[in-house]
């Protein structure tokens, strides 16, 4: 089958960058997606680091400056892989310019800034997309499709964290290139935007809206050297948070990141508790769900650990044989997969603006209620 080319354009030459280059090259190989994307052109204000990172990926060309990207005719869809700071302003000017957009999470650093990029990409009507990538882990999906046949029955409870260490050493410094996410001008908060988004992301997702929060959050360490000036600056993200929230399905949610729990790379959990049943995953086990169901037999009845690999289960059909595992890669080649499709059916994958939106009105009211020590509406 003959498939129109989508020439991308990608803003940035980070780590995000490379997952999503990465899905793009792969996503036809493996899908039958309606458009083959073309690595057209990558841009960094650092053209050097530009072209290493287009001779790796195979870019066809590099820029210095966004806006050219933007301007380009030929170029079908601008990949926002940057700061958090910078989403806003590149995400408009693309949508004015008619290109469908893909922005990394979080969509912007506060629900008033994210505001008017759904604005913008719905005046304009053009195609976009949020990177909220945990919702195609072939597990996760499956949680999701137990959950929507009702195999729960009432939801009670919905838990789930996000714990890392990377940032104990004073010394780490804040800023610039490859610490931008502990200054809060680039990034707008700390572990709540950056790692409780992904939880409550796919909360939303999997237990529908959040209704009110309560919330704590701590910075433990207060000053770090800002890595662009060279001096000490006061630190204005949060190390850590834990929230409690109330859904509008009336179950409860207990949520928790930080960035200080020694031993901890990337611990991302959630389990859910409903009636009948109850699910859980593990990243560090992706390729797993585990099951427990109180109408299974008494004597046999407990938690079952489902690997899943088989076809019948989401995506893994254009994968390897069962049995065999994919990888925290392969969610953002199902997310595209998702994505070209409703480019050509009309029907938005998730998440699109709008709803990456509705993340960031619960970040704020996280972090509103962390600073007024009361429960917040969202």
């Amino acid at each position: 089958m003959n498939k129109k080319n989508l020439n991308i354009g990608m803003i940035g030459c980070g780590f995000m960058a490379k997952t999503h280059s990465n899905a793009y090259s792969n996503v036809a190989h493996f899908f039958d997606v309606p458009y083959q994307p073309v690595l057209k052109t990558v841009c960094d204000l650092n053209a050097e680091r530009a072209a290493a990172f287009a001779a790796k990926w195979g870019y066809e060309q590099i820029e210095s400056d966004w806006r050219k990207v933007v301007a380009d005719p030929a170029i079908d869809l601008i990949d926002i892989c940057l700061p958090n700071n910078l989403h806003a302003e590149v995400a408009i000017a693309a949508a004015e310019a008619g290109k469908a957009v893909v922005s990394e999470k979080p969509l912007a650093r506060t629900a008033a800034e994210a505001e008017p990029m759904v604005a913008a990409v719905e005046k304009a009507g053009v195609p976009n997309f949020v990177s909220f990538n945990y919702r195609r882990i072939p597990a996760v999906a499956l949680a999701k499709r137990i959950i929507d046949e009702g195999k729960l029955g009432r939801v009670f409870h919905y838990r789930a964290n996000f714990l890392q260490d990377w940032t104990i050493n004073a010394n780490v410094p804040q800023g610039g290139k490859d610490t931008w996410r502990l200054n809060v001008k680039e990034a707008g908060s700390g572990v709540t935007g950056d790692l409780l988004a992904h939880c409550i992301d796919l909360a939303i997702w999997q237990n529908g809206p959040v209704r009110d929060v309560t919330a704590l959050t701590e910075t433990f360490i207060k000053e770090r050297m800002n890595a662009v000036t060279g001096k000490m600056e006061p630190v204005g993200i949060d190390d850590a948070c834990t929230f409690l929230c109330r859904f509008a399905n009336g179950s409860l949610g207990n949520f928790e990141s930080t960035r200080y729990a020694r031993g901890h790379k990337a611990l991302f959990t959630f389990e859910i508790n409903g009636e009948h049943a109850s699910i859980k995953w593990d990243l560090h086990d992706l390729h797993r769900l585990q099951y427990f169901d109180h109408r299974d037999e008494g004597a046999v009845r407990g938690w079952r650990s489902i690997h899943v690999s088989d076809g019948d289960q989401p995506f893994m059909g254009a994968w390897w044989v069962p049995g065999l595992a994919i990888g925290y890669g392969e969610s953002f080649t199902h997310q595209f997969k998702e994505f070209l499709e409703g480019m050509a059916s009309g029907k938005p994958a998730g998440p699109t603006f709008r709803d990456a939106l509705e993340t960031n009105r619960i970040c704020d009211a996280v972090l509103a209620s962390a600073k007024s020590g009361q429960w917040v509406t969202v």
